[in-house]
C-alpha cells in the first residue's frame, strides 16, 4: 500500500493544472512518487487529457450540482494510500511539505496537517494582494484547515468524508466532525502551496464573498444547537457588522442634510478610517507593507456586506426549498 495519495480537483484550470501536477511530481517523499488522482468537474477545456498525459489517474464527474466536496470524495474513494493530500488544481505544491507534514502523524490524535497558502501573484491585482493575507494563520492546533491539507485516511473515513451537499465550507464541516470524534487538526509553520486566485475584477471579489456568506449561513445553522457549534458567532458578527456598515453612510448623509452641516459625514469618514487603520495595525504581523495592510483593512470591512448578502441568499433558498449550484468567480483558462 502506498503511504501517500494525492487528490487534485479542478474545473477549467488550463495551464494552472499542468503547473500543479508537475509540482506534485517534483515532491520528495521517503516512499517514492505518490499516487496522483485528478477529479474533473465537467471542464470544457482539455484538463482531463492534460492530466492523463502527465500520468494522473483521471475521473470525470457529470452532475447538475458539482461541488468540491463531491470531487474530493470521488478521488479519495480511488486512493490506495494511508494518507491523502488534497489539492486544488490552481495550486502549486511546495515539494518539501508532504514529507514534513507526514512526520506529525506520529501523534495518533492528529487527523489533518496543513501549512500556509500564499498567492503566487499577489501584485497582479489589489484583490490578489488582500486575499494573500487571508491565507496566513498562526501555527498550532486549530479548528479547521482549508482545501489544501494532508489527512489521515482512517480519520477521513471515520468522519464520513466531505459533505457533498455543501457548495462551500466543506473543509471546516469535515474538521468539526473529526474534532467531535476526538481527532485534532494541526497547522504547521511551513509553506504548503502557492495559489493562483486570478482575481482581477470587483465582480469576482463580490461573488467569492457571496459564496463565503452562503457557507457561513448553511454550516452555522446546521450546528447551532449542538455542543460543538461552528461559525455561529462568525455568522452573527458578520450580520451585525454588515448592517452597521451598510446603514452608516446613508445615516451620515441624512444627518448632514437635516443639520445643514458637513460634520456628520466627516465624523462617519473618520470612524471608517479608524476602523481600517485599527485592522491594519492588528495584522501588522502578516505583512511589512503599510499599503498592503491598509488595503487589507478595507477588505476586512468591505467584504462583510457581500458575505451577509450570501447569508441572506441561503435563507431565501432554504425558505423556497431551492438547491443552489456552485457560485463561481474564476474564469476558465
Amino acid at each position: 500500500m502506498r503511504a501517500l495519495s494525492v487528490v487534485i480537483i479542478g474545473r477549467n484550470e488550463g495551464d494552472r493544472l499542468e503547473r500543479c501536477l508537475r509540482s506534485v511530481q517534483s515532491a520528495t517523499l521517503p516512499g517514492g512518487k505518490p499516487e496522483i488522482i485528478y477529479v474533473d468537474s465537467a471542464s470544457t477545456d482539455q484538463s482531463v487529457t492534460l492530466a492523463g498525459s502527465l500520468g494522473a489517474k483521471t475521473l470525470v464527474l457529470r452532475s447538475d450540482h458539482p461541488t468540491a466536496a463531491r470531487g474530493r470524495n470521488a478521488g479519495a474513494g480511488k486512493c490506495s494510500g494511508d494518507f491523502i493530500l488534497f489539492l486544488d488544481g490552481d495550486t502549486i505544491l511546495n515539494p518539501s511539505f508532504p514529507a514534513a507534514a507526514l512526520e506529525h502523524f506520529a501523534d495518533p490524535t492528529i487527523a489533518a496537517v496543513c501549512g500556509y497558502r500564499r498567492e503566487i501573484y499577489p501584485h497582479a491585482s489589489i484583490f490578489n494582494r488582500v486575499v494573500d493575507l487571508d491565507w496566513i494563520g498562526r501555527p498550532g492546533i486549530t479548528d479547521f484547515c482549508g482545501g489544501d491539507s494532508l489527512m489521515r485516511r482512517s480519520a477521513f473515513e471515520e468522519a464520513g468524508g466531505f459533505d457533498e451537499s455543501l457548495i462551500a465550507g466543506e473543509e471546516p464541516d469535515l474538521c468539526r466532525r473529526m474534532r467531535q470524534r476526538g481527532w485534532r487538526i494541526l497547522q504547521i509553520d511551513q509553506l504548503m502551496t502557492g495559489h493562483d486566485i486570478a482575481m482581477h475584477s470587483f465582480s469576482q471579489y463580490w461573488r467569492r464573498s457571496l459564496r463565503t456568506g452562503y457557507a457561513y449561513a448553511e454550516v452555522s445553522r446546521r450546528y447551532e444547537s449542538t455542543p460543538l457549534p461552528l461559525w455561529k458567532e462568525a455568522a452573527r458578527a458578520n450580520r451585525n457588522r454588515a448592517i452597521l456598515l451598510a446603514s452608516g453612510p446613508p445615516a451620515a448623509i441624512a444627518a448632514s442634510w437635516l443639520l445643514k452641516s458637513i460634520w456628520p459625514c466627516a465624523l462617519g469618514a473618520l470612524v471608517a478610517a479608524g476602523l481600517v487603520i485599527r485592522t491594519a495595525e492588528k495584522n501588522r504581523w502578516k505583512s511589512p507593507s503599510p499599503w498592503t495592510r491598509l488595503l487589507y483593512g478595507v477588505h476586512s470591512h468591505l467584504q462583510q456586506i457581500p458575505i451577509f448578502l450570501g447569508q441572506l441568499q441561503y435563507s431565501y433558498d432554504r425558505c423556497m426549498s431551492r438547491r443552489r449550484g456552485l457560485i463561481e468567480y474564476k474564469a476558465a483558462r
